[in-house]
């Protein structure tokens, strides 16, 4: 019988003093296996370490850079399991998430990583389709087809036009993937970025179609932020001139920053 708490770690990054983080971590509590928890936080305050409290959750403390990737790595180096998913404070995972994302890596010679679709939680009411979902939806379809798991040309073509995997709804390959995952210097889509690098690696990129994760949508969000003050633009630029020519890019950058309105309304 599989030990998951060995084998999978949910990182909770925690930042300030999120009304949705009990939440969260009640959704991990809730899945159908138990993996091991962790909080980590580089904005430590009474708030974060009461509920580490209650929990009686390890509460490791960054106090260097802050920074989206620097907080992301941090916590990342802290789990001791072979899979690792970055759980963000304000999203909820639904109960199959962690079974599902370790048999599923447990069943590939060199996973990279797992990835399901997932739907938004907007004020009080979940969202499971809007047109920002479709295209991600419809950019993904060739990750469904197992053959193609293991193609690094499909999986850069599928992250080309834009990026389609949630960021919070990803768990990794400890193993098999380099130290620091994420890079120092984006701050909209050091996911994408991310995926980009891990996108050249020999391994699998594993996708599961059904929806086992809420990302919360709203205004104090790190996305909505980014948003506000035009850094999405200049990275988003700067991530389609890794897949294509400059003209090419400058073209797509028109396009996706109209996807940007999802996050808004």
């Amino acid at each position: 019988m599989i030990d998951f708490s060995k084998k999978h770690t949910f990182v909770v990054c925690a930042y300030q003093e999120s009304e949705y983080l009990e939440e969260c971590i009640e959704s991990l509590l809730n899945q159908t296996v138990k993996s091991s928890i962790l909080i980590s936080t580089s904005t430590p305050n009474e708030y974060i370490k009461e509920i580490a409290r209650k929990y009686d959750f390890p509460l490791h403390i960054n106090n260097g850079m802050a920074s989206i990737a620097y907080d992301w790595n941090f916590g990342y180096s802290k789990a001791q399991t072979p899979y690792i998913t970055i759980a963000h404070q304000d999203d909820v995972y639904l109960p199959e998430y962690a079974e599902t994302a370790v048999k599923a890596m447990d069943s590939e010679k060199k996973p990279l990583i797992f990835f399901s679709d997932y739907s938004e939680i907007r004020g009080s009411e979940t969202v499971c389709t809007n047109k920002l979902l479709k295209i991600k939806r419809l950019l993904l379809v060739p990750m469904r087809i197992r053959a193609f798991k293991d193609s690094k040309f499909i999986r850069r073509m599928c992250l080309a036009f834009g990026d389609p995997i949630g960021c919070p709804a990803v768990s990794f390959a400890k193993d098999n993937l380099p130290d620091l995952v994420f890079e120092h210097g984006f701050r909209s889509d050091v996911d994408w970025q991310a995926w980009e690098r891990l996108s050249k690696l020999n391994g699998s990129f594993l996708y599961c179609k059904k929806t086992l994760m809420l990302h919360r949508v709203h205004s104090a969000s790190e996305t909505s932020a980014v948003l506000r003050e035009n850094v999405r633009a200049k990275e988003d630029y700067e991530m389609f001139c890794k897949f294509w020519p400059k003209w090419i890019a400058k073209i797509l950058i028109k396009f996706y920053a109209k996807s940007e309105d999802s996050n808004w309304k």
